[in-house]
């Protein structure tokens, strides 16, 4: 199984971006815009959702697939790269989150602790 299936994906993405086919739901996906792109990546988070309460493993990992592909063609229209949300991911690693979240409640100024 090839392990760099993001990477390889994304690249696709981002070619259909850049060179439009007419045969494409990429393509068709970017031109729509945003708001389309928006609305399926909601839509395929709902489907996650439900799969996850019972629909079984196979149908779970279906919808994160789709989720996944829609995920990448919205950080594609948005000019994001997977370095981006490496990097970002990486310094998450080894910091709790809770401990992260306690920090940033204390530099909040007074009128915006939420």
């Amino acid at each position: 199984m090839e392990r760099r299936i993001l990477e390889q994906l994304y690249e696709v993405i981002v070619e259909r971006r850049k060179n439009p086919r007419g045969d494409s739901y990429t393509c068709m996906l970017f031109s729509k815009g945003t708001d389309e792109i928006l609305k399926k990546v909601g839509e395929e988070a709902v489907e996650v959702i439900l799969a996850a309460k019972g629909q079984g493993k196979e149908e779970l990992v279906y919808e994160l697939s789709d989720l996944l592909y829609h995920i990448l063609v919205l950080m594609a229209e948005a000019e994001v790269t997977l370095e981006d949300i490496y990097g970002e991911l990486e310094g998450r690693f080894g910091v709790s989150g809770l401990e992260k979240k306690k920090a940033e409640a204390q530099i909040l100024p007074a009128d915006q602790d939420t």
